[in-house]
């Protein structure tokens, strides 16, 4: 047996909340976590909106029915088949989504912030490292950085970067000892970051997501 690779034409979708005039100040991109949608994960980032936020969360590439055969209908970043592809795949439309968005913009007046959430945080950690867009904040939220990451030769990158991780008190996937392990990792290879803990389970809320912007504009 032998597999063949192809490249084909794919129609993607992305979504936006609020309107990118002269007057944003934060352009950001958003990624959703496993089996969710970019436009409902969009909601809740309602309120957050202003004339200097302006939102856009692309949709992962697989779209699946959640269970069995029909039903609700969700989405994932990868799985771990052919997931080197689908990792190519999906930081090429990430850049293609942002340049389009940035088409007309003057960065230097516009910060251009990325946060994953969930699975979206190994998803942006990846895009990141393999883009060559200038990001100038990456938050992870409720995610993790990927194990097939070279942080000793990204850490410049990283440092480069407003580095901000957020986590519920209450979140079912992320304990304490996680957590730990998790700034102990980031400790060993000297890369900095702010940590910003809030009440609330795995979800995105409006309070934390101000204090968020609160801390990056410090």
């Amino acid at each position: 047996m032998k597999q063949v690779n192809i490249k084909i034409e794919k129609t993607a979708r992305y979504f936006t909340l609020g309107e990118l005039t002269n007057k944003t100040k934060n352009i950001w991109i958003v990624c959703h976590g496993y089996a969710q949608l970019g436009n409902h994960f969009l909601k809740w980032f309602q309120g957050f909106e202003n004339e200097e936020n302006f939102i856009v969360a692309p949709e992962a590439l697989h779209r699946f029915y959640w269970k069995g055969f029909d039903g609700k209908v969700v989405a994932s970043w990868m799985t771990k088949e052919d997931r080197l592809n689908d990792i190519e795949d999906y930081v090429n439309y990430l850049d293609h989504v942002t340049l389009k968005v940035l088409k007309g913009v003057d960065r230097d007046k516009v910060n251009l912030n990325v946060l994953g959430f969930s699975q979206g945080g190994s998803t942006v950690c990846r895009w990141v490292t393999q883009s060559s867009l200038k990001f100038d904040s990456l938050t992870l939220w409720a995610g993790a950085f990927p194990e097939d990451i070279d942080y000793f030769e990204k850490k410049k990158l990283f440092n480069s970067i407003n580095l901000h991780l957020v986590i519920g008190d209450e979140d079912q996937f992320y304990t304490e000892e996680r957590i730990e392990m998790q700034k102990q990792t980031l400790k060993d290879k000297n890369i900095d970051y702010t940590l910003i803990r809030f009440e609330g389970n795995h979800k995105v809320y409006l309070a934390p997501l101000n204090n968020l912007r609160q801390s990056l504009s410090v």
